[in-house]
């Protein structure tokens, strides 16, 4: 792995292992971080020993957050024949890799990030330091990473809309409402509650497991075809002046107040006044 990954692994057990996610200061999700996730799910996959990944973030209010759309053009595609967009196959590879992952959310989770943490099987989320959001509409584009896929399927349909069109950010107590993540927690159980979560399911047959998640998978997953249709719309309204306005827009919010823009996405995105 390069020095320079934004993306680290280490393994507590053999059966064990954990994913974290640093980018400072906001945690965009950037190119190499799409191309060393795919490479760890792969390989985690094909370890036979691997029972549980967690997912977590090392930077300070912020999980994985949305792509960085200044590099859109430059995220990668699988190689080979049949090529796809590593993202897609990523986010699908997860839902159906045979160990349970397991998203730890602390911070703001925000579109890729959001949908990464979608195609967790499990999301843990701190009740006093999780939010939520898919701020694509809200920047002149549409969410390519299964955000439109998964969400109504654990909020329902009016709910997912209500997300999506308004971008807005959603804090942890009413995620947990809607059906958003799996639980909350106070914060300081956070990392315990996830610990012991992970040594139980590592204590439990891997066979079956993987053949009970199977089962569940068919019950409740996207068709595949979808995120790759999704992810083509999503690129294709890059292109659109909607998007063009958006984001020249929010750039000026940047130049004025800085990291406060990433802190409060979402009230950001609904002012459309010059910043001052």
């Amino acid at each position: 792995m390069s020095e320079q990954s934004t993306v680290s692994v280490e393994r507590s057990t053999p059966k064990i292992a954990t994913i974290t996610f640093s980018n400072p200061a906001a945690n965009v999700i950037v190119p190499e971080t799409v191309k060393r996730l795919h490479e760890l799910v792969v390989e985690l996959s094909n370890d036979d020993q691997v029972q549980v990944v967690i997912f977590t973030s090392s930077t300070s209010g912020f999980y994985f957050n949305h792509f960085d759309l200044r590099q859109a053009d430059k995220f990668p595609f699988t190689p080979g024949p049949g090529s796809v967009p590593a993202w897609v196959d990523l986010v699908i590879r997860l839902s159906k890799a045979p160990f349970v992952s397991i998203a730890k959310i602390r911070g703001r989770t925000r579109g890729g990030g959001n949908e990464l943490a979608l195609a967790c099987d499990l999301r843990y989320a701190s009740r006093e330091h999780a939010s939520f959001g898919q701020p694509e509409v809200g920047t002149g584009i549409v969410p390519g990473g299964g955000g439109s896929e998964r969400l109504p399927r654990l909020i329902g349909r009016d709910r997912a809309l209500e997300a999506i069109l308004t971008s807005q950010d959603y804090d942890a107590e009413l995620a947990e409402r809607y059906g958003w993540v799996t639980r909350t927690l106070p914060d300081v159980e956070l990392d315990r509650f996830v610990d012991q979560l992970a040594a139980r399911l590592a204590s439990f047959d891997k066979a079956v497991m993987t053949a009970a998640k199977a089962q569940i998978n068919r019950a409740s997953l996207p068709p595949d075809a979808d995120f790759a249709t999704a992810y083509g719309e999503y690129t294709k309204s890059l292109t659109q002046p909607g998007f063009q306005t958006s984001f020249a827009r929010l750039g000026k919010h940047f130049a004025a107040k800085g990291l406060d823009v990433e802190l409060r996405l979402g009230e950001y995105l609904g002012i459309v006044d010059e910043p001052r």
